[in-house]
């Protein structure tokens, strides 16, 4: 039989075509989705202006400074304010070295605490371990400052002391851990340690806990030990979380004032003695703000600008890491 035109179906009752027109309609819904995505485009500009905006503001309020020292200011290896010295090297070397430091001995606890609450502790022991960690991420910095600064120094003068003597026949190891005062670049990283160990606990848990049971329940029925199981599948699961985590400890270590300020020393300098006294320019910046003159406090707000851009150069290269190190687990490539 013929089929004509006139025995064909209405075209309304395509299915596509009836999609199709209902997408073109107005639906009540829609005028609300559209309320949203305008309202989460807002939110998300807002925090890029507001970036934008300490980095003006702040960089008109150093410009001073960058204008009268030139590049003497960012590659100077004197800051002597009193003498009108204004090199950021030292200060920009100390915080670095005690950043660092905290994150060698920070990491390690960290990775230890989140894998014994994930695979290693009992059901009843997880949510105890959870709150104590948590609970030292609620203490003030300048609670664990001083408590260190009066309980901890005179122990670290000797302790480290102790250390120097026994070191001192070993070449590079001499000058690496010489005598030390109690207030020194390790004091303060030791302290900064303690208390970037919680966020980065946190979050290397919140990592493993992502791992799909049935991998390392496959890898126990293979065979494997539970730490073969651990260093086979939690780990490179969990390598690219692991990694923003230990960059976020990095960035909270570089912005740490108080305690470093109580517990360094106080003397910008450029020292491989990481048991000598330094600074940082959280800390200069919390000593000399109050009362510096005009040209000191353009000097001090430069020092926010690098921390600022340095801070910003951490997080932006533990993205690029994160992103690299997830498309090698993949398989897959960098764009």
């Amino acid at each position: 039989m013929t089929t004509t035109l006139d025995d064909t179906e209405p075209t309304g009752s395509d299915p596509v075509l009836r999609v199709l027109a209902d997408l073109t309609e107005p639906a009540p819904g829609r005028g609300v989705d559209r309320g949203f995505r305008g309202l989460a485009l807002v939110a998300g500009s807002t925090v890029l202006i507001i970036l934008v905006l300490i980095a003006v503001v702040m960089t008109q309020k150093a410009w001073p400074a960058f204008s009268q020292y030139g590049t003497s200011y960012f590659f100077g290896t004197e800051w002597i304010p009193s003498q009108g010295k204004y090199g950021i090297v030292p200060l920009v070397y100390g915080t670095i070295v005690v950043s660092l430091l905290g994150i060698m001995f920070a990491v390690p606890i960290s990775v230890g605490i989140a894998l014994f609450v994930t695979e290693l502790a009992p059901r009843r022991a997880r949510g105890t371990v959870i709150t104590i960690v948590d609970l030292l991420a609620a203490v003030p910095s300048v609670v664990f400052g001083l408590w260190a600064f009066y309980n901890l120094v005179p122990r670290f003068q000797s302790l480290f002391n102790a250390i120097a003597d026994a070191v001192s026949g070993i070449p590079v190891l001499n000058t690496l851990l010489g005598p030390s005062s109690g207030s020194s670049f390790m004091s303060a990283a030791l302290i900064v340690a303690l208390m970037i160990t919680p966020i980065v606990t946190a979050v290397t848990r919140e990592v493993f806990d992502t791992v799909p049971e049935n991998d390392k329940a496959g890898a126990l029925a293979l065979g494997a030990t539970r730490w073969e199981m651990i260093r086979g599948v939690v780990l490179p699961h969990s390598s690219g979380g692991l990694t923003g985590a230990v960059m976020l400890g990095l960035g909270r270590a570089m912005g740490e004032t108080v305690a470093i300020a109580l517990l360094i020393g106080a003397t910008p300098q450029i020292s491989a003695n990481l048991f000598g006294k330094g600074e940082t320019m959280p800390a200069q910046i919390f000593r000399q703000l109050s009362e510096a003159d005009d040209t000191l406090r353009a000097a001090l707000i430069g020092l926010g600008v690098c921390l600022f851009v340095l801070t910003i150069v951490v997080n932006v290269s533990a993205r690029r890491m994160v992103v690299a190190i997830d498309n090698r687990t993949r398989g897959t490539t960098t764009p």
